[in-house]
């Protein structure tokens, strides 16, 4: 096995050994769904975290549709199917996202959370696709979309139990993060790459923490929440997958 993808492999085979061996099951925390700014928007219960999606589905579309061209392109179209999985991902994220928060519950958060996975695996697959091996993210994407699927199925179940458990979801989210760090600095870059990749990913961290700091952010700004704000900044950050697209589609390699 290659030195590289040897040291990928057990990386990522301790991150998922010492999270069930050293964390015990974490159940959804009930707050969750308790966001600060429930104020109606015309006639939406949580309006502006039910319309703050708009931007994710828009930018799905778009990507839906300039991805499916690319697929018409001659030769191996791996790279072009995961970035098309990947935006069909959002898509449904930015439905599933405004459904959960028109009525906060578990039962809803199901349908935000199970699109998000095909997003994080489309797009952990695509880069292994670019800078690894394409022979690889096409044998890995169909177990990894059933490792997320089945994260988020048995979150839901776990819960109704009354055990709830997001280990694996939590798994799901955050490691082909730190795998997709680990591969930047690994391989070699394709042109045009690095600072759209990275610009996402800081988006996307940076929705994170405005998730967290939901009540401050909206004490601080009043007219906008931090969950609000995450939509908008997780919007900005797939907009930059787009735009690379659009600058590297002739440069993209097929073979």
């Amino acid at each position: 096995m290659n030195p590289k993808v040897f040291t990928l492999t057990v990386i990522a085979g301790l991150g998922v050994i010492s999270t069930f061996m050293l964390l015990e099951p974490i159940p959804q925390d009930p707050g969750y769904h308790n966001f600060a700014d429930s104020r109606i928007v015309i006639g939406i219960p949580n309006g502006l975290d039910v319309l703050s999606n708009v931007p994710l589905i828009v930018i799905g579309v778009w990507g839906i549709v300039f991805t499916a061209k690319m697929l018409k392109k001659s030769g191996s179209k791996a790279p072009a199917l995961l970035y098309f999985i990947f935006f069909i991902g959002i898509f449904f994220t930015g439905f599933g996202s405004s459904y959960y928060h028109h009525a906060p519950s578990n039962d809803t958060l199901f349908w935000d959370r199970l699109p998000m996975t095909v997003a994080f695996m489309g797009f952990f697959c695509a880069v292994i696709c670019e800078m690894v091996s394409l022979r690889a993210s096409l044998i890995l994407i169909l177990p990894l979309l059933a490792v997320g699927a089945g994260s988020v199925y048995y979150w839901h179940w776990s819960e109704a139990l009354g055990r709830g458990d997001l280990r694996l979801y939590g798994l799901v989210q955050f490691l082909p993060m730190i795998l997709i760090f680990l591969i930047l600095i690994m391989y070699k870059l394709p042109v045009n790459y690095l600072s759209y990749i990275i610009a996402a990913m800081f988006f996307y961290f940076v929705s994170k923490l405005t998730e967290v700091l939901d009540i401050q952010i909206f004490q601080l700004l009043g007219i906008m929440s931090g969950h609000t704000l995450k939509h908008v900044l997780a919007a900005a950050g797939t907009c930059c997958i787009l735009i690379m697209l659009h600058k590297r589609s002739n440069q993209l390699r097929y073979e």
